[in-house]
Formats: C-alpha cells, structure tokens, sequence
C-alpha cells in the first residue's frame, strides 16, 4: 500500500523507519528546516534526515495549498501516515487518501490530546501510558480508535526516556494498524467525549518552579521538564537548571527550612 507520511521530531524516526520497511512509501512531509542556536545554524527535522538516508521523496511546504495538495495527488496515495507533525489537516488534504489518514499519538486516548501529552502524563503522576492509532480528524486528537498498546509506569520516568519507549511501542503498533487497514480488517471506535483531557503547548517559562507545591508535584514537574522547557529556579539573581530530583524520606526533618531554601550544598 502506498503511504503518505508525515512527522518532524526523532519520536516520528522509528515510525518512519518500521513503515518503510513494511509498505511502500511514496513520500515524506516534514517541517521546514530552521535556525537555532547561538550562530543561528540551519537544523533540519530528524524525519528528513532519515527520509533523505532512505532516499525517500521529500517535501517540507510552508503551507498546504491547492498547489501542493495537486502535487501529493500526482504521488497516488493511498494512506497518510502522521507521527508528530504538529499541525491539523482540512478536508480537502484527507480527500486524497482513499484509505483515509491515521496518527500516533503518545497517549491512551481520550486522555491528553494536544501537543504535550508525554510531560502530561507525566506531571499528572499516573500510573499507566501508552500510544493510540486514531483515524485522523478535523477535530484534534478526537478520531476513532484504531488500536491502543498500554505500559504502566515506574514513576522515575522522565519526559526524553518515556519518548523514547513510546516511539519504539507506537511505531509497532503503527504497522500492525497499517497492515489491518490494508486488508480491510481494521476495527474502530469512537472515543468518549465525556473522558477526554487536554494538553497545552508548553513554553520556556513553565519549567518555573513554585516551591509552595507538594514535593511529590515538584518531582513530577522535574522529570516531566526533562528535557525541555526544563525544571529552574532563581538562585542569587541566576537562573538554576534542576536537572533531577528526589522526594527525601520522612526522617529527615527541615521543618525549620522555607520553601525553597537551600539547606546544604555538596561540591
């Protein structure tokens, strides 16, 4: 079957590579490549760094306009793959595909749609996570269910390692639902409205620490920030990374101690 395939960061990478080896890719829509760092280097997406390593046919729009949506028809699609891409499709884009689109996404659905579902379940403290395939939507994150593959978690994840784990997971999953869609054997459901949460974009100034929190919350908050926007505090007019933490047992006794203080420094 002849995929479309879509995703930017290195979450989508093993998706693109399990799909590839399995059905037949026709082309790779990616983000355009952009300037970062101190000397404003020119970085391109982990998906085209893959897509070009496989020598598979690459596109990186600015926007999908009527132009280029008669450019991916040329391509006869049948199936549009998305992994991470970061952006909702209109009607006439899904149209093409006549086996329709579907998306992996790291959560167990209805739970956390929206763009920042890992650090979700991660600063929520939930005992459990995982991927969904979902037919693709107009709505976000809101269309039937395909499959889902649970883990339960050991509440020492981090946002980067838990990443890493789901896109292993969910790049398996991806190919079993594309197979089942293949053969038309495929069964889906709707999800319940009525269970559905939400995840926002998160932004540099989240990692703040409030140190009035729980210290059960503020260790959620540190793995969650891990590695970006990332855990801080203001320290003697600096910023402070806090790269990890740990709740202390009970016995150690800093009532005396405010919020926030530093009690002890090992260099």
């Amino acid at each position: 079957m002849r995929v479309l395939f879509c995703g930017s960061p290195v979450f989508a990478v093993p998706s693109l590579e399990a799909i590839s080896a399995n059905h037949e890719i026709c082309g790779v829509i990616t983000n355009q490549d952009r300037s970062a760092g101190r000397g404003k280097h020119t970085q391109q997406t982990s998906v085209k760094k893959k897509a070009l390593e496989l020598g598979l046919p690459l596109f990186q729009p600015e926007r999908i306009d009527d132009v280029f949506i008669n450019l991916i028809k040329d391509l006869n699609p049948e199936l549009l793959a998305v992994a991470a891409y970061g952006k909702i499709f209109k009607s006439n884009f899904l149209n093409i595909f006549s086996k329709g689109g579907i998306n992996l996404h790291p959560s167990l659905l209805p739970k956390f749609r929206g763009p920042s579902p890992i650090p979700a379940v991660i600063l929520a403290g939930h005992k459990q996570s995982g991927v969904t395939i979902q037919r693709l939507a107009l709505e976000m994150d809101s269309g039937h269910i395909l499959a889902q593959d649970r883990i339960e978690l050991t509440g020492k994840e981090t946002t980067a390692a838990l990443s890493e784990q789901l896109a292993v997971i969910g790049a398996e999953l991806f190919v079993t639902a594309i197979d089942s869609v293949e053969k038309g054997v495929v069964r889906e459901y709707a999800q319940k409205e009525e269970e559905a949460s939400y995840c926002k974009i998160l932004k540099k100034d989240d990692g703040l620490i409030d140190w009035g929190k729980s210290v059960d919350m503020i260790e959620c908050m540190i793995r969650a920030y891990n590695p970006w926007p990332q855990a801080f505090t203001n320290y003697k007019g600096l910023r402070l990374a806090i790269l990890s933490g740990g709740v202390l047992p009970e016995e150690r006794d800093f009532s005396r101690a405010r919020n926030g203080e530093v009690v002890g420094v090992d260099k």
